[in-house]
């Protein structure tokens, strides 16, 4: 049974999550540290977007601010994903890994076995979403659609992951919804006008689902970290051994926080 580092959960600004994400990567790319799962949580509650999306065109900054919420672009692709009730994890593990399949597609299949797992502990018979032939039109919200092997329950998306691999290592993060907060995500998302906005709201709706809405009884944030925990280690047939991030890996976080992820220059960048 293969070994890999676990840091418990601990929340941290937006800045700061993706920041030791990456450093966790980068120590790992350089074999400073073993394959590794942290669980973070937000705080601040934040807003991140994937790589690829424009900021101007689908965020609204003012209502972001208004709210309290911080901004912040990830290094992976995918939708937006509205921080807050939920468990966050993130994997890095290299590519050459015995427990990872070649393809991008069967990796999600296989770390996504952890998730399955953790919400069978909870007694949610969640399931992996089959692979899309078609990309979805829907809102630019993460939640909005299920790509290939996501969690669902009865249909409706419950986790979103996105991975990114750069030099031989994989960076997986994913959101596990405790509750959901549909207001205050169609807030801060932009819609070409208020019917648009109000029939994407609807249609989100029917598409995402959050534990607390599904569970016999109301789940706390404890449980979801106790699951998850026995369900990455069952599910992936692998021996979590608690840690922490070593110096290097804070050194590398601090500066990435500074140069890239609480600059403009990154996060409003498309």
């Amino acid at each position: 049974m293969m070994e890999w580092r676990y840091i418990p959960y601990r929340k941290y600004s937006a800045a700061w999550n993706m920041a030791i994400d990456e450093a966790m990567m980068i120590a790992h790319q350089e074999q400073r540290v073993p394959p590794t799962l942290r669980f973070y949580g937000w705080e601040p509650a934040a807003l991140s977007i994937g790589y690829f999306q424009k900021v101007e065109k689908e965020v609204d900054r003012a209502e972001l601010a208004r709210q309290g919420l911080e901004l912040v672009r990830r290094l992976t692709g995918g939708r937006a994903v509205l921080h807050d009730q939920e468990l966050t994890y993130s994997i890095v593990v290299s590519e050459k890994d015995p427990i990872l399949p070649p393809s991008v597609s069967a990796s999600y299949r296989a770390l996504s076995q952890g998730l399955v797992a953790g919400f069978r502990i909870l007694g949610l018979q969640a399931e992996l979403a089959p692979p899309q032939s078609t990309a979805s039109l829907g809102t630019a919200a993460c939640f909005d659609t299920s790509s290939d092997y996501e969690l669902v329950l009865e249909g409706k998306k419950v986790a979103g992951s996105a991975q990114v691999r750069k030099q031989g290592v994989v960076l997986q993060h994913g959101s596990i919804l405790l509750e959901v907060d549909l207001e205050r995500l169609m807030a801060v998302l932009r819609f070409p006008s208020e019917r648009v906005k109000e029939r994407l709201k609807e249609s989100f709706a029917q598409k995402a689902v959050a534990i607390n809405q599904m569970a016999a009884r109301k789940v706390t944030l404890e449980e979801m970290i106790s699951a998850f925990y026995q369900g990455f280690t069952t599910g992936l047939s692998i021996k979590l051994v608690e840690g922490e991030l070593t110096p290097y890996e804070w050194k590398l976080a601090e500066q990435l926080v500074q140069s890239k992820y609480q600059q403009d220059d990154w996060n409003l960048q498309r």
